[in-house]
């Protein structure tokens, strides 16, 4: 089966000032777009074809550096659209616990979250994902994912230049704090917190 742009939940306009409709439209339009359709030419006629998109990226993984980027891409932008609200929202009674338990507070957490964003070399993303009860901050390079990590992933903010060149050019930092203290959705986070599975791509 071919898998179609995950839609973004919000309208296009929804992050600005943070992130702005011009952005979101390149990267959710375009590149977002052109990882699934690589992805989808990728598993066209073979044994991919009607896997889950989870499956694809588990069964690529060190065997098909291609595939794996384009099924890796399309998940993790996916995810993280959905890891950014229009307006913060807070976390479940359960989540926050779990962070005040991890790092004290919301706030460190926050801090934390944007301080590994802007010290992480390159492209990637940083994760805030749960183990074993446990939650901490991960970071993986340029397309990884940890959707097939043994981690569930809790949300994620993406530090590649094309998330934030155009509203903030260098200055990763900007865009990190716009984002974790004004758009960070918290209420998406306990979700995958309380589901306890990894979160599948639709």
């Amino acid at each position: 089966m071919a898998f179609q742009l995950s839609p973004l939940p919000y309208a296009a306009d929804a992050l600005a000032p943070a992130i702005s409709a011009e952005t979101l439209s390149f990267h959710h339009g375009k590149h977002h777009q052109t990882y699934v359709d690589k992805m989808n030419a990728a598993i066209e006629g073979t044994a991919h074809a009607d896997a889950s998109l989870e499956a694809i990226i588990a069964a690529s993984r060190g065997t098909n550096q291609g595939l794996f980027n384009n099924s890796a891409q399309t998940w993790n932008h996916a995810f993280y659209w959905h890891s950014m609200a229009p307006s913060s929202t807070a976390p479940s009674a359960d989540l926050a616990a779990k962070i005040d338990e991890a790092f004290g507070s919301l706030d460190a957490l926050k801090q934390q979250l944007k301080d590994r964003g802007a010290g992480h070399f390159a492209s990637g993303w940083v994760w805030l994902a749960e183990k074993g009860g446990k939650l901490s901050i991960e970071e993986t390079h340029d397309a990884d994912t940890l959707a097939d990590s043994g981690f569930n992933p809790l949300l994620v903010l993406d530090v590649w230049e094309h998330a934030y060149y155009l509203d903030h050019q260098n200055k990763r930092p900007s865009y990190l704090d716009a984002v974790v203290e004004g758009k960070l959705n918290l209420a998406f986070a306990s979700e995958n917190l309380a589901r306890g599975t990894v979160w599948t791509y639709a």
